[in-house]
């Protein structure tokens, strides 16, 4: 016997505990969350609930009358590129199933147009492993290129299918979206790959851990992981402003007038002790260790400043 189809106040009490728990689960949408917590940790009315279906990207219970989930999978020989999900006016895609419009799951993310009901999105960073973006709203669907228009919370009412949108506000979305989907997405696959340790001095609080471009994303770096390091918040803002180096051999270097500074034992034991070390943590697997000619080409930069 199928469940029955939830009342308009119990679908939304049930979206609300769902971005709560995620909310809760992720710490906000700092940590990723794997597929078990997914289909077994989230409760509803003292019940099981799951948030994924294991063969299909499209969670559209039979108790809701739209799509709950959306789920894009890992794909190990896809390389992450942010800019395959964000269309020319900034806002996100997230591609039909198959090309048939009718087709359940399809029509199940189509109602939520209309119903304005938020959705979570689970975009695979690992086998079984997610990083979860929400809430997010469908808000339109492009039938000629099978895909639906994804919107976060803070763009959602700008966006006009109708007319082109404002040089301004276009900007303004796209920036949105790789907030909301690149960089979370980003560091999550980095710190995965560094182990949740900073490559420089092998600090191990993720709280504490950022995921730092080697080519700057604000140059075209790519979002891949051969493109980041994980770097603790110290050593990320010493990256960035040339007081520290890496080589392409992985060295570590500082920069000289650091390096006759007398200013306290951060300086002393997180910067110059330092210098000349190789990194304490790379990857395991060779292709997320740090590309060497973008290593080679910031640490120009670095000699140069």
């Amino acid at each position: 016997m199928a469940p029955r189809q939830f009342d308009a106040t119990t679908e939304s009490a049930l979206r609300i505990e769902m971005l709560d728990f995620l909310a809760d689960a992720t710490v906000d949408q700092r940590d990723p969350i794997t597929r078990l917590a997914l289909e077994q940790d989230f409760t509803f009315n003292g019940h099981p609930f799951k948030l994924i279906d294991r063969q299909r990207g499209i969670r559209k219970p039979t108790e809701l009358s739209a799509a709950l989930t959306i789920m894009t999978p890992f794909d190990r020989k896809k390389r992450f590129d942010y800019t395959d999900e964000i269309g020319d006016d900034g806002f996100l895609r997230y591609a039909w199933k198959g090309t048939d419009p009718n087709e359940g799951d399809n029509v199940g993310v189509r109602a939520a147009i209309d119903a304005a009901v938020p959705l979570a999105w689970f975009y695979g960073i690992a086998p079984a492993v997610f990083q979860a973006i929400f809430p997010v709203y469908i808000i339109g669907d492009e039938p000629t290129q099978h895909r639906f228009v994804v919107a976060t919370d803070a763009t959602s009412g700008l966006y006009r299918p109708d007319s082109p949108i404002e040089a301004v506000l276009r900007r303004y979305v796209t920036r949105d979206s790789k907030v909301r989907l690149h960089q979370p997405v980003f560091r999550s696959r980095v710190l995965l790959a560094y182990e949740d340790r900073c490559a420089v001095c092998a600090l191990g609080h993720r709280e504490l851990l950022d995921a730092a471009h080697i080519d700057a994303d604000s140059d075209g770096g790519a979002a891949a992981v051969a493109n980041g390091l994980a770097l603790c918040k110290i050593h990320h803002a010493a990256y960035d402003s040339n007081i520290l180096g890496i080589t392409p051999d992985h060295d570590v270097k500082i920069r000289v007038d650091l390096l006759e500074e007398v200013d306290g034992p951060m300086l002393k034991h997180g910067l110059q002790e330092r210098h000349n070390q190789p990194l304490m943590v790379i990857p395991r697997t060779r292709a997320a260790r740090p590309d060497r000619g973008l290593l080679a080409a910031r640490y120009e930069r670095f000699l140069i400043a």
